[in-house]
């Protein structure tokens, strides 16, 4: 008896364990807002939960690049626990991307927290939330049985531990509240981004980045009701939360804005009640279809931005302009307020979440709201442009396929005009009539409607421009056969002993080949001209590989041809000859060698750390090919002549030294090529040895404006970010893989006149966008200015790049120019 007395008594204190969670004080050692937590005491605190509770569980997303844990802990009742895959299943039933009726009425609210490393608070404000909903004898357990509650503590990992082991190792024993020392004045390129240096915030839809990847693929598996972004913001704002500012995506439904409202009026509740100061409908819209907002939004959510004061100036704590000091405890306590605030307003009105939510869908299948019912992707698009679309579509859970159809009356997208298109069986063809209905229409209308032009990001990102895709958009209904991403690549294989192998330039794809031959030692021509040969035309750029030149690889030459190509699931083609049907031969001088060149890239305060993470990320997981990253600081200090191609991205360069710019040039002398991008123009623009020159407004004679209208008033003079259609002459390096347009994105204001002396490879025609907003003055002075262009300098060569064709990796179409400069630029003689 003793012996079943003391079992039993294990078996009972084991279970009051399993039910008895430590709070973040307990387990950490001190209290919430004493310091920063780094991220992986973060994960142990998250691992202790649920390892002592059944009723939370811990899913894996991946893991950043720097190889720290991605993760998302779901929590409810343990009844909704035992039932969660059943829960799931049947939240995706009734978005009809399952099939069958829901048994179950739990919805799901999802916390993220941390999307911005250094708005740090967020993570701090996780485990107070989390502790809160599942400790022993709190009042909120309750709420558990009528929704599932996921937490994502950290969505940038890597950003955040930037920041954190910054302030560890400059932030006073006592915390300096004055805003002036070093503990708040992050050095660059700050925390806020990834280790690429990508602001994740904005890259929801576009996926580049391997955090969003894994966040999207487990957030498609869910599709939650609520979804809400925790922010920070400048150390003087007061709190933000919903409702949000105009403009909406005029998609959004009178419910979702509705439950904004809603919530805006129960938070406001309680900071009423503690005096805590706040703001709603300001500066945070929801057009931008790429935030932690609307992409939640455009799948069925309600989706929010909370944003507190703070971010990486706050520290610990940090005076604002009022003398008040904003301390990390406050911080903590706003995010954990409006954290249960949002949990509560969804418990309360839980069965209309899920009715509105299941309306949401039926609206998306049978009636669209949206104009365009119907898009359609022409099939003689590039077929890896096709492929490439189709694996990122699926990425969205977007259904296309093929339709019988043969033709329909709608937008050409390349036109900016309706007409009537054959449709063919090899077309792409997206229907609105699908779950993901709103995504897709919002991610290929050909310009959003703006209720207001005051707007927080850019106002125009029509796939088919990102792309340059022949494509229309139609208002008529067709009925789609839904297709797949189906790989109808066919390896290579060593097939006797070829006299060359050919490969297209014209994609991504190519340059990768590229770049994996060139490393493995392959030496090689690219073609001026175009020629045909063995029944095939190919353009100018066409990489032409032959064994002459290549003996010293011997009997490995061909395999790593055959290799590269398999590798990548790249066409090639081996030939017999060098003798062309029409065209150059390969002997010809229009056979230029390509030398591998050697690349660096100006990191430094002057550059803009997005901008640099942007071709970062480009070289290292785009291309695979090798960049030393040089930072302005010592570039004065190193041979530059060791390199061939220098790039210098967008950033603010006022206070980048005459000496700086004086080796720099003196390399551009002696034969090297400087590329340079948006903000960088200004190195160049109006100065002594280079060409280049703004183009300028006359003064004009204003009325009189008032003060409040300033902001809008401004409004004329910028382009937040629009689509304009350029010229592209092919003929030239820096155009190859072109048909003679290119669509750029242009979200700078400045504008430069055709170069007098050098090639204007890409000019603007009509100054008015063909999607998004413009101001007055830019629509009035766009037309015929710079976009891509080069210039002889000395031996060398300066690219200018006005628009930056690698925008957060999803401008697909600008990789090949910007590919162009760095590897066919300077290889022709005079061009």
């Amino acid at each position: 008896m003793k012996r079943i007395s003391l079992f039993l008594s294990v078996i009972f204190i084991a279970n009051l364990a399993q039910g008895q969670i430590q709070s973040p004080e307990e387990f950490l050692g001190y209290k919430l807002g004493e310091r920063f937590t780094p991220h992986h005491r973060v994960m142990d605190y998250y691992d202790h939960i649920t390892s002592t509770l059944s009723n939370a569980k811990s899913i894996s997303y991946g893991e950043t690049y720097e190889h720290r844990p991605l993760r998302v802990v779901f929590m409810s009742s343990q009844a909704n626990m035992d039932n969660l895959e059943k829960i799931r299943e049947d939240n995706l039933r009734r978005a009809t991307i399952l099939d069958g009726n829901p048994s179950t009425n739990i919805p799901i609210i999802w916390l993220s927290y941390n999307v911005h490393g250094n708005e740090s608070v967020s993570t701090e404000a996780s485990m107070a939330t989390i502790y809160e909903l599942l400790k022993s004898g709190s009042d909120k357990k309750a709420w558990l049985h009528k929704v599932v509650v996921a937490i994502d503590p950290c969505i940038n990992p890597d950003g955040r531990e930037r920041y954190v082991n910054f302030y560890n190792q400059y932030g006073n024993k006592d915390y300096n509240a004055d805003p002036n020392s070093r503990e708040h004045i992050e050095p660059w390129p700050g925390g806020r981004a990834n280790h690429y240096l990508f602001d994740l915030n904005r890259d929801w839809a576009w996926q580049s980045q391997i955090e969003s990847q894994g966040r999207i693929a487990l957030f498609n598996k869910w599709l939650p009701q609520v979804h809400v972004d925790f922010h920070e913001q400048g150390v003087n704002s007061p709190y933000y939360f919903a409702p949000a500012v105009e403009p909406y995506h005029e998609l959004i439904t009178d419910w979702q804005r509705e439950y904004q409202v809603m919530l805006g009026k129960n938070h406001a509740k309680y900071f009423d009640e503690n005096n805590w100061l706040y703001f709603t409908r300001e500066v945070f819209d929801l057009l931008y279809p790429s935030y932690g907002d609307t992409y939640p939004t455009n799948s069925g959510a309600i989706g929010m931005t909370y944003e507190q004061g703070g971010g990486g100036r706050g520290g610990l704590g940090v005076l604002t302009e009022i003398g008040d000091t904003l301390a990390l405890t406050d911080r903590i306590a706003h995010h954990y307020t409006t954290g249960l605030s949002t949990i509560e307003v969804s418990v309360n009105n839980s069965s209309r979440l899920l009715t509105e939510f299941s309306n949401y869908y039926d609206v998306a299948i049978n009636k669209p709201t949206g104009k365009y019912k119907t898009f359609v992707i022409k099939g003689s698009n590039h077929h890896r442009k096709l492929s490439d679309l189709k694996v990122w579509l699926d990425t969205h859970d977007i259904k296309y396929g093929t339709t019988t159809v043969k033709s329909l009356r709608g937008y050409d997208y390349k036109s900016g005009s309706n007409s009537t298109f054959s449709v063919s069986s090899n077309d792409l063809v997206i229907s609105a009539y699908q779950p993901k209905s709103v995504l897709a229409q919002v991610l290929f209308e050909p310009n959003p409607k703006l209720s207001d032009s005051l707007t927080y990001d850019i106002t125009a990102w029509s796939i088919p421009y990102a792309y340059d895709l022949d494509a229309f958009a139609s208002e008529t209904k067709v009925t789609v056969s839904v297709g797949s991403s189906s790989d109808d690549f066919v390896n290579h294989k060593v097939n006797g002993k070829p006299y060359a192998y050919l490969s297209g330039w014209d994609n991504l794809i190519d340059v990768r080949f590229l770049s994996k031959v060139l490393r493995a030692g392959i030496k090689l021509r690219f073609s001026e001209k175009s020629f045909s040969i063995a029944g095939k035309n190919y353009s100018p750029g066409t990489l032409v590989i032959t064994r002459r030149g290549n003996e010293s690889l011997g009997e490995t030459f061909d395999q790593i041809i055959i290799n590269a190509a398999n590798e990548l699931k790249k066409n090639i083609t081996p030939v017999g000859t060098g003798l062309v049907n029409s065209g150059v031969d390969f002997g010809s001088n229009n056979m230029h060698y390509l030398k591998a060149p050697k690349v660096a890239l100006i990191q430094g305060d002057d550059v803009s750390s997005l901008a640099f993470g942007e071709t970062w990320h480009y070289f290292e997981r785009q291309i695979d090919y090798p960049i030393a990253v040089i930072g302005d600081d010592y570039m004065t200090q190193i041979d530059l002549q060791q390199y061939d191609v220098i790039i210098i991205q967008n950033g603010r360069y006022g206070s980048f030294s005459d000496k700086k710019l004086d080796k720099l040039k003196s390399w551009v002398n002696d034969g090297g090529r400087l590329i340079l991008v948006q903000g960088a123009l200004d190195l160049a623009a109006g100065k002594d040895g280079f060409k280049l020159k703004l183009k300028t407004e006359e003064d004009s004679d204003e009325e009189d404006q008032a003060f409040g209208d300033r902001r809008r008033n401004r409004m004329s003079e910028i382009v937040p970010g629009a689509i304009f259609k350029a010229s592209m002459d092919q003929t030239h390096p820096l155009g190859f893989g072109y048909q003679g347009q290119y669509y750029t994105l242009k979200n700078r204001p400045k504008l430069y006149k055709p170069l007098e002396d050098g090639w204007n490879v890409s000019k603007i025609g009509s100054g008015i966008p063909l999607s998004g907003f413009a101001g007055k003055e830019i629509r009035d002075t766009a037309g015929n200015t710079l976009v891509f262009g080069t210039e002889n300098v000395g031996q060398g060569k300066v690219i200018y790049m006005v628009d930056n064709p690698l925008f957060r990796a999803f401008w697909y179409s600008g990789k090949m120019v910007f590919s162009n400069a760095v590897f066919m630029v300077g290889q022709i003689q005079g061009r």
